[in-house]
């Protein structure tokens, strides 16, 4: 690969790391991650349950959001 393509891709996995983290979208990997790490050999939540009770929280939570 050439400098030029290596420095594109490189500034394109950078800006998908950075909308990943902005909307929160890489939230679920973290949570993966840690409870694999913190209680390996359970379950972990799917995404679907993970995205649920993620927004039951912000909903009890009126004070944390910004609108």
């Amino acid at each position: 690969m050439t400098a030029p393509a290596a420095t594109l891709v490189s500034w394109f996995r950078g800006l998908r790391w950075y909308l990943r983290e902005v909307t929160g979208e890489s939230a679920y990997d973290r949570y993966v991650e840690r409870e694999r790490h913190q209680h390996p050999g359970e379950a972990v939540l799917d995404r679907r349950a993970f995205e649920r009770r993620r927004q039951d929280l912000v909903g009890s939570q009126p004070q944390q959001r910004c609108c």
